[in-house]
C-alpha cells in the first residue's frame, strides 16, 4: 500500500466508527458551546440576599438601600427574626442572609465599629465572592460617608477633607481578564485541554478497536504496513483534523466570546503544530497498551480533573507537591496550556514560551519513538503468532482491501490479549 493509500484506509476507519466521530468532532463542537453557556454573563450579578435588621434606624435602612444599590447584590425582603431567615435560605430561596444587628446607628456614631454578619452558601465561591465584595463595597462607602461627615463638621473644606480620609487613592486595573470574568478566566485553558482530551480517546478508539479486530482473526492492513508509515499516516490525518478544530477554537470560539487573543498567527501556529504532534503521539501509545478500545474513554475522562486542576492556572503550580508536578509535566496539555495562556492571552513574546516548545517537541520525539516501537512489537507478535504455527506476514508492499483481510484459520485456541498458541508473551 502505499502512504496515501494508507491514509485513505485511516479516514475510513474513523469515519466508520461512531464513537470516534462523535468524540473527535461532535464533542470538541459540542463543548464549544456548552461549556462557556453557564458563564456568558461572566460574573454573578444581583444576587438575593434577605435582610434581619434589629436596629430599625434611619442609618441602617440607608445601608439597605446602599447594598441594593450594588450590582452584586439584590435585597429581596425582610425577615423578623435569624430562625425565618434559615428556614427560607435552606429552601434555596435566597442566596444569603445580612444581619444588621441592634445599636448599629449608636455604636457608629460613637466611633466604634458595629460588626454586621452575612450568611451564605460559601461552597458556591463565585456567588459568595460576590455577595461579600458588594456588602464590603457598601459598608465602606457608608462608613466613608460618616468620616467625612466629621471632618466637615470641624469646618476644614470637602476636598481637604476626602484627602485625609483617603491619602492614598488606588486605581485598579486588570491587566490579562480585564472584564475579572469566569469566561475569560478559564475558557481559553480548558479549550487546550479539550482538543487534548478528545484527541487521545479518539487515537485510543482507533487503536484499540484494530488490537480488537486482530485478536479475531482480522489480518487489517496496520499489520502489513510498516510501522513507521503507518504511525506518520495516521499522526497526519488526525493532525489534519485537529489542526482545524484548533482554528476553530482558537479564532472563530474566541471572536464569539470576547476573549482576547493577543499572538501572532505565526506563533500560534508554531505552538500548535509540536503540541498536536506530541498529543497524536501519546494518543496512539495509549492505543496500543490498552487491551479494549472503550478503556480509552475511561482512563483519559479519568484523567481530565488532575490535569486541570495542576495545570497552573486554577492552583498555583508553586503550592503544588513537587512529586505530582513532575507527574504531569508528562502530559503534553501541562505546557500546552501554560504557553497558550502565556502566549494568547498574557501577551508574551515567543522567546518566554520557547523553554515550554522546546517541551512539546521533546515529548513529541519521546512519544513518537515509543508509538513506532509498540506498533513493530505488535505487528512483528501477530506476524509469529496470529497464523498459528504459520509463516509471518510479509511487510512487503501488496494489494489488500483498506480495511481488513481474513488470516487463515486457526489451529488451536485463539490468541488472546499478548498471549500466543503456544504460549509465548508480547
Amino acid at each position: 500500500m502505499t502512504w496515501w493509500e494508507i491514509v485513505k484506509a485511516e479516514f475510513l476507519a474513523v469515519f466508520s466508527s461512531h464513537a470516534i466521530v462523535l468524540t473527535v468532532f461532535g464533542g470538541v463542537v459540542f463543548y464549544s458551546f456548552l461549556y462557556p453557556l453557564p458563564y456568558n454573563h461572566q460574573t454573578p450579578r444581583e444576587q438575593a440576599v434577605l435582610v434581619v435588621n434589629h436596629d430599625g434606624s434611619t442609618l441602617s435602612r440607608k445601608l439597605e438601600r446602599m447594598v441594593d444599590a450594588t450590582p452584586q447584590v439584590r435585597i429581596i425582603g425582610h425577615a423578623h427574626s435569624e430562625d425565618e431567615a434559615r428556614d427560607r435560605f435552606l429552601k434555596g430561596k435566597v442566596a444569603g442572609i445580612l444581619v444588621i444587628p441592634e445599636g448599629f446607628h449608636r455604636d457608629l456614631m460613637k466611633g466604634r465599629s458595629p460588626v454586621l454578619i452575612y450568611a451564605g452558601d460559601a461552597s458556591f465561591f463565585l456567588v459568595y465572592g460576590m455577595v461579600i465584595e458588594g456588602l464590603a463595597t457598601a459598608t465602606g462607602t457608608l462608613g466613608a460617608e460618616i468620616k467625612v461627615g466629621r471632618i466637615l463638621a470641624t469646618g476644614q473644606p470637602m476636598s481637604l477633607a476626602v484627602k485625609q480620609h483617603t491619602p492614598l487613592g488606588v486605581n485598579m486595573r486588570p491587566v490579562f481578564n480585564t472584564t475579572m470574568g469566569y469566561v475569560h478566566y478559564v475558557v481559553p485553558a480548558v479549550f487546550v485541554l479539550i482538543l487534548h482530551q478528545t484527541m487521545l480517546i479518539g487515537l485510543g478508539l482507533l487503536g484499540g478497536a484494530q488490537r480488537e479486530q486482530t485478536r479475531e482473526g482480522v489480518d487489517g492492513y496496520w499489520l502489513r504496513v510498516p510501522a513507521g508509515v503507518l504511525l506518520t499516516a495516521r499522526l497526519a490525518l488526525f493532525f489534519a483534523f485537529y489542526f482545524v478544530l484548533a482554528m476553530y477554537y482558537f479564532g472563530y470560539c474566541f471572536s464569539w466570546y470576547g476573549i482576547i487573543h493577543l499572538a501572532k498567527v505565526t506563533d500560534l501556529l508554531a505552538l500548535i503544530t509540536p503540541f498536536l504532534l506530541a498529543v497524536g503521539c501519546l494518543g496512539i501509545v495509549i492505543g496500543q497498551l490498552i487491551p479494549r478500545r472503550e478503556l480509552a474513554t475511561a482512563i483519559v475522562l479519568l484523567s481530565s480533573l488532575p490535569l486541570v486542576f495542576s495545570a497552573g492556572f486554577i492552583w498555583p503550580e508553586s503550592a503544588l507537591p513537587v512529586a505530582l508536578d513532575k507527574v504531569v509535566q508528562l502530559a503534553p496539555s501541562t505546557p500546552g496550556i501554560k504557553a497558550f495562556l502565556r502566549l494568547n492571552q498574557m501577551g508574551a513574546d515567543f522567546s518566554q514560551i520557547r523553554g515550554l516548545w522546546l517541551q512539546l517537541w521533546l515529548q513529541a520525539v519521546v512519544y513518537g519513538g515509543l508509538a513506532w516501537w509498540l506498533l513493530r512489537r505488535r505487528q512483528l507478535f501477530y506476524q509469529h503468532h496470529l497464523v498459528g504455527g504459520g509463516e509471518p506476514l510479509s511487510l512487503d508492499p501488496i494489494e489488500v482491501d483498506p480495511t481488513r483481510h481474513r488470516a487463515p484459520p486457526v489451529v488451536g485456541p485463539v490468541p488472546g490479549d499478548g498471549v500466543g498458541p503456544e504460549g509465548h508473551h508480547a
